[in-house]
């Protein structure tokens, strides 16, 4: 495999991640961080980060609504909970690791 065709399998691989998430909006930002150690605003901090050490102008609202598809505060009023008890306690314990 090419270094061209890695990075055009990774991409296509994000893409298809995006659309799983915007496909799964019932799944809570606090339940990714829960089990997986991440969400949507991780990877909007990681696009981000990608843009900037390639010298590529992005704002940091710009990342998070290309990860999330719209605004975020149009996605935040739209499809976001409030955390239950029990997530947040997830939370802070796995935050302690």
């Amino acid at each position: 495999m090419t270094e061209q065709q890695r990075t055009e399998l990774e991409a296509a691989a994000f893409r298809r991640l995006l659309q799983h998430l915007s496909e799964r909006s019932d799944v809570q930002n606090i339940e990714l961080m829960n089990l997986a150690g991440f969400c949507r605003n991780c990877l909007g901090k990681w696009y981000k980060a990608a843009a900037d050490e390639r010298g590529i102008e992005l704002s940091a609202d710009a990342a998070r609504d290309t990860i999330y598809g719209m605004p975020y505060a149009e996605w935040k009023a739209r499809f976001q909970k409030e955390a239950t008890p029990e997530q947040l306690a997830a939370f802070d314990q796995a935050s302690k690791k």
